[in-house]
């Protein structure tokens, strides 16, 4: 019978309780026993039992009540569903793999595997044959694009003549899937590999060459593919993080500053400058906060190609018409950014020294490029203003504006502008400063514009009128679910002495004279619906088109409430479905949309009775009386129908080409003897009433009934 001693028993397994003590202590080889006769127990490559931690396991969890998790060690590695040597083979079938050599000892060899892929050798080293060849594969991949250290990249479709030098047919091992990134996401993945990935030797030259390299090759390879991750269904994406984070996670140098604060204390601007590599860009905002956004955007902008326009949110029911594949309704971003700072710095400029006006609501204002070289473009007009004038100021000689609102002064300025132009023809000298050139392919307009030059609208809010009847913190759809209201689309006329719009009735008929007088309120057509008449007969005016081809804008930004769906139905798609038998040249035309990244806020104050204007050429700006239509030293403006009647005749009598030099008739009759635009300006009536959209409301037709002075 065998005791509780355990010396000289061979077939007896020691048992040691004390946790820490090994079993195989001094006092179990006593009595001349070897090691050899002692059965060894089983352990796992950590030196532990593979009996004991579960046991300890299952009996320390009946007194700690939840069983301790294991520390992660530095040594454990997360399970990765493909090694390099599977996913190589799936990119390129039929590598072989070849031993180059052997070095090292017997016991520690270190072996050197190369594989050939492309006509290209790429080697790895290893303690096994096994760990070279991945290895070797690792490096033919990070050939092909620069991953972070440690990641795994899974083919996600067999190989097919791919393009090592893209990036789109690979994934990191974290569920990415390159194909279906959007612009921001796959830029920003590559951004962070940027950070931390080791750079090549041949990209050490400079600072930010690897990064440069990288988001070129993006954009290529994005060019290069058949279905283009920028965008879905035919429209870009926006980016899913805030301007502010994006630009802190795709550059490293970014530095923000609070330069000034402008206006009163209950409508403050604050202006923030974003320097990002050396390169300096400013936001404007009603908070630090937005202000500090708006910088990025444009930072974002420029920088990038990133934008957070509200184009770039398009609404179901929107359907955007492209003229072909590639265009796209959105002027590019940083284009924006350039016209509304041209216009608003030619502002304060011209206002200079007559501060006291410098007061408005809308600010609105017209850039010239040409080959859409903004670097050197021209702001042509600048204007304020949002009143009509009172009827009972009307005129009968033409020497008062009926509209001061900025955007048709603007515009009106603009004609002074082309009527300037078209004077330098006087002179052969000067001729060749013109942006007019003679036209010798179509007799009927004897002039027409250069080639590459273009003209953009800017204005600081959306255009009165259907542009601008929406909420702007609602999605609200193309259709009203009201069953007894058709507001979308319907023609507008501003009010007098007020502001905003009301819907045409159809009953309306035309506005009297002697109805205005006795008390009537004087209509005007809103700018939405003015607008879109410019996209149909152009923005030259009827006495000009006799002249030359009809002018269009080549896009429109708005400084706020800038509405997609809204805006592009105001000035263009509600009648583009039933327009027609429009004479060549004239076409619909279909600008490009954008918003300036840092929008203007909402301005509660009054609006001024008064509007300032000027076009470029002139010395200072001109304040006219929004109430009287006339300056407000009571003198007619420059920028009447009368003057520019005066300036028609100049033309007939000495601009070299034309056919006719006859000018006996009145204004009204003069305009109406331009057969093409009026056939023109009444198709664009009729498109409207086709959709039931409302009557074109015409001032009393006394107005344009005078003639030349003697």
């Amino acid at each position: 019978m065998l005791n509780n001693d355990t010396k000289g028993s061979p077939n007896v397994r020691p048992i040691c309780n004390h946790p820490g003590r090994s079993i195989f202590g001094k006092n179990n080889f006593e009595g001349g026993m070897s090691p050899k006769n002692v059965l060894t127990p089983s352990y796992d490559m950590n030196g532990y039992s593979r009996k004991s931690p579960s046991k300890r396991r299952y009996e320390g969890s009946k007194y700690s009540g939840t069983p301790k998790k294991k520390p992660r060690t530095s040594k454990e590695r997360v399970p990765q569903p493909k090694n390099t040597v599977a996913m190589l083979n799936e990119l390129r079938h039929g590598l072989v793999y070849k031993l180059e050599s052997q070095t090292g000892p017997v016991h520690a060899p270190l072996f050197t595997i190369s594989v050939e892929v492309d006509g290209q050798k790429y080697l790895g080293q290893g303690r096994s044959k096994k760990i070279a060849r991945i290895e070797a594969a690792a490096t033919a991949l990070r050939s092909f694009i620069q991953f972070k250290d440690g990641a795994v990249l899974t083919p996600l479709k067999p190989a097919c003549n791919l393009d090592f030098t893209s990036d789109e047919h690979l994934d990191n091992g974290t569920g990415i899937d390159i194909d279906k990134m959007s612009q921001t996401e796959l830029i920003l993945y590559v951004g962070s590999i940027v950070k931390k990935a080791k750079l090549k030797a041949k990209l050490c030259s400079s600072k930010n060459s690897s990064t440069d390299l990288l988001l070129e090759n993006i954009k290529l390879s994005m060019q290069n593919s058949n279905k283009s991750p920028l965008s879905v269904d035919g429209q870009k994406k926006v980016p899913d993080k805030g301007p502010v984070m994006l630009l802190y996670e795709l550059f490293t140098d970014v530095h923000f500053d609070c330069s000034t604060v402008d206006g009163a204390q209950n409508n403050c601007r604050f202006k923030m400058t974003v320097t990002v590599n050396n390169s300096k860009f400013d936001g404007t905002g009603p908070s630090k906060k937005l202000a500090k956004n708006a910088a990025a955007k444009a930072a974002l902008a420029s920088l990038c190609n990133i934008s957070y326009s509200p184009m770039m949110h398009p609404q179901k029911n929107l359907p955007l018409p492209l003229d072909d594949k590639s265009s796209s309704m959105e002027l590019p971003q940083i284009h924006a950014d350039t016209i509304g700072r041209l216009v608003l710095e030619k502002f304060m400029e011209v206002i200079k020294g007559q501060e006291s006006y410098s007061r408005r609501k809308v600010l609105a204002g017209i850039v010239m490029t040409e080959n859409m070289n903004f670097n050197e473009a021209q702001v042509i007009s600048v204007s304020t203003g949002t009143k009509c004038v009172s009827g009972e100021h009307m005129s009968i000689n033409g020497s008062v504006l009926n509209d001061s609102h900025a955007e048709i002064v603007s515009r009106r300025c603009f004609m002074k502008y082309l009527y300037a132009q078209l004077e330098l023809h006087f002179n052969p000298a000067t001729a060749n400063q013109s942006i007019f050139v003679r036209n010798q392919e179509n007799a009927q307009y004897p002039y027409k514009l250069k080639t590459g030059v273009h003209f953009h609208l800017y204005i600081n809010t959306a255009p009165c009128g259907d542009a601008r009847i929406f909420s702007p913190h609602e999605n609200d759809s193309s259709v009203d679910k009201h069953p007894n209201r058709k507001a979308r689309g319907q023609l507008r006329t501003k009010i007098e002495s007020g502001e905003g719009t009301i819907p045409v009735k159809s009953s309306d008929g035309i506005q009297t004279w002697d109805g205005v007088l006795e008390g009537h309120r004087l209509l005007t057509m809103s700018c939405s619906d003015k607008i879109a008449r410019w996209n149909i007969v152009g923005i030259q005016g009827s006495l000009l088109s006799s002249i030359i081809e009809p002018i269009y804008l080549h896009s429109i930004v708005l400084g706020s409430l800038l509405h997609p769906e809204h805006m592009y139905r105001a000035v263009c798609g509600r009648i583009e479905k039933s327009i027609q038998g429009l004479p060549p040249p004239y076409h619909l035309n279909k600008p490009r949309l954008a918003q300036l990244t840092s929008s203007e806020p909402r301005n509660q104050a009054k609006a001024p009775n008064f509007g300032i204007n000027w076009t470029i050429g002139d010395t200072e700006v001109e304040v006219v009386n929004s109430l009287t239509g006339k300056t407000v030293n009571n003198q007619i403006s420059r920028i009447t129908k009368q003057m520019f009647f005066n300036k028609y005749g100049s033309l007939v009598k000495n601009l070299p080409g034309l056919p006719e030099r006859k000018l006996t008739t009145d204004y009204g009759q003069t305009k109406a003897k331009v057969k093409d635009y009026q056939i023109a300006k009444r198709e664009l009536f009729a498109a409207f009433r086709r959709e039931d959209l409302g009557n074109w409301l015409k001032k009393p037709q006394e107005q344009d009934e005078f003639a030349l002075p003697e």
